[in-house]
């Protein structure tokens, strides 16, 4: 079972950081152990990984060593390089460009309150 000082890093983290991430959503599930799932182009689920025990530079790490853009600010543009990021390689670069993210590869944060 994480401790206290583990949990209130991912909440730091679920706060603070989460809005900064591209391609990077929160999703709360009650009673849940935190964790971060990742899912293809097509919503398939590849894996799944326990935050409970990593602290929020930890966290952080991870998700920069798999690709994600981590922007300055929540509002700041993410660059046009990095709009299918973490994926390398984007089933949808031929297709026109629109404002919706609908098809945009994802992850999601799962959480319990902490």
């Amino acid at each position: 079972m994480p401790n206290l000082s583990s949990l209130l890093q991912v909440k730091a983290f679920v706060t603070q950081d989460i809005p900064l991430y591209h391609n990077l959503v929160m999703k709360h599930i009650p009673g849940a152990d935190p964790e971060l799932v990742l899912l293809s182009h097509y919503y398939d689920e590849l894996d799944r990984i326990a935050l409970s025990h990593m602290t929020r530079t930890e966290i952080n790490e991870l998700l920069g060593e798999l690709g994600f853009y981590k922007k300055e600010k929540p509002e700041d543009e993410v660059p046009e390089e990095f709009r299918f990021s973490p994926a390398k390689d984007s089933p949808f670069k031929d297709e026109p460009q629109h404002t919706s993210t609908t098809s945009e590869p994802k992850a999601e944060a799962e959480h319990t309150d902490l």
